[in-house]
């Protein structure tokens, strides 16, 4: 049985069992937040709406994602979306008739150079644009907020209005709150393919069968690339493997969400914290990593130490270099390799984020470790996700690439993906998700990395 607050597994029972239809008027592959809450708004819509998830909904990333819920520090392009999905969080609890665990209790960045500080000041102009309630803290207030004794910022950027949520238990409750709207769920159901009749989307081919539609959304988190490739659909689309811990029952030291560049925690429900290095990654290269590089030179050259290395990902892992890139629809594809993408955690990175912890708060020391684990972040060469139709193949939107930024804005991305894919207006420009920006010679821009 689940533990509440940690990472959804295969240990999980299966919570969804559909039978398929042989129809439908949309299926969304993939079951994290963004799969969740389009179903969500499609159902709402009087659509035929099916999900297929190959393991567990929220069985990857969103289940181990950090669990803040902020507007702060947004590209400017995903803010509006971020605002309305901030909104939306405050109701969803109510609607899915469970604890979400989400609280606004703030988001803290927390500066160490006159640098940070000049980029936290830069970012507000788009706080100020949005109404939103972001402000420049001194030192002083920032100590107000954090005391410590041996920290040394000198500032920050705080927005009361943010918040957070617990991710495990979230998504669950925002899956059953889609399917009594009218969506149908399946777990442990991958699509293996698309069924392509003239030269556009007429269905999908699962492992339980096929399923006519005329729609499909790629909302697969680090599997898109390998799904959409198959097809010929070229999605830049890289993944980084995070680590996080929750920690044992510690004293507040604060009470919302606070980072840093080396460290970045949030209070639990349970009483400790959650803690995760704060922009530092480790990447296993494979074949993606050489096809992309040239794409991904930006983010290189802003921030050249902020990965680890690796040579190679784990047998089958979406871009190890041993798993196929294509396939048919007649036998086990790579997504039911692998039901649950769920890499080891890196002793590594817990190490150094206990040392950053212990160093900023040696009243406290070293935090001892409860639970840790780790995920596979899927990321964009600008750090901005794709939502978008693929162009080359009607009937398919690519709705990924969050860039470990997916579950906070889940709910305003899943309300816009639905009217896209129900040719309404979505309310926002979506030019910056555009697929075609890899493609069409626009220069690589990236999204504010604080």
């Amino acid at each position: 049985m689940m533990m509440t607050g940690f990472p959804i597994s295969l240990n999980s029972p299966i919570a969804h069992a559909t039978p398929l239809p042989k129809s439908a008027d949309i299926v969304i592959i993939g079951g994290g937040v963004i799969g969740v809450m389009s179903a969500f708004y499609l159902a709402q819509s009087g659509a035929r709406v099916v999900l297929c998830e190959k393991g567990r909904i929220a069985g990857e990333q969103s289940s181990r994602n950090w669990g803040w819920i902020r507007q702060q520090g947004r590209d400017p392009a995903e803010l509006p979306i971020m605002v309305e999905s901030n909104r939306l969080w405050q109701g969803l609890g109510q609607q899915a008739g469970e604890d979400l665990g989400f609280t606004q209790t703030g988001v803290l960045y927390l500066a160490k150079t006159e640098k940070e500080m000049a980029d936290f000041e830069a970012w507000t102009e788009h706080a100020r644009a949005h109404q939103i309630d972001t402000r420049l803290l001194t030192a002083a207030e920032v100590r107000q907020k954090i005391p410590s004794n041996a920290a040394q910022w000198l500032g920050g950027l705080w927005t009361a209005s943010d918040g957070r949520a617990e991710p495990a238990k979230a998504v669950p409750a925002l899956a059953r709150m889609a399917e009594r709207a009218g969506a149908q769920i399946a777990e442990e159901c991958a699509v293996r393919l698309l069924d392509i009749q003239g030269g556009r989307v007429a269905g999908v081919v699962t492992e339980q069968g096929r399923i006519a539609c005329d729609q499909v959304i790629l909302a697969g988190g680090a599997w898109s690339a390998l799904f959409a490739r198959n097809h010929g659909v070229n999605l830049p689309q890289l993944s980084v493997r995070a680590t996080v811990f929750a920690t044992e029952p510690l004293p507040e030291i604060f009470a919302g969400n606070a980072a840093d560049d080396d460290f970045a925690f949030r209070r639990r429900q349970d009483g400790g914290y959650t803690l995760a290095p704060g922009g530092w990654h480790e990447f296993m290269v494979g074949p993606d990593a050489f096809r992309h590089i040239l794409k991904y030179r930006a983010q290189l050259q802003k921030a050249p130490f902020a990965a680890r290395f690796l040579p190679k990902a784990p047998a089958s892992y979406p871009d190890a270099w041993g798993t196929p890139r294509h396939w048919g629809g007649d036998r086990p594809s790579p997504f039911e390799k692998i039901r649950i993408l769920n890499p080891d955690p890196s002793p590594i990175a817990i190490a150094r984020i206990q040392k950053f912890f212990a160093r900023a708060f040696p009243e406290i020391g070293t935090p001892k470790v409860r639970k840790a684990w780790a995920g596979m972040i899927d990321t964009m060469p600008d750090v901005v996700p794709v939502i978008d139709h693929a162009a080359q193949l009607p009937g398919l939107i690519i709705a990924t690439g969050m860039s470990g930024h997916g579950f906070g804005i889940g709910p305003g991305f899943g309300r816009v993906i639905a009217d896209l894919a129900l040719g309404r207006s979505t309310g926002h420009d979506l030019g910056r998700f555009r697929l075609s920006r890899f493609s069409d010679g626009s220069p690589i821009t990236l999204g504010p990395t604080l």
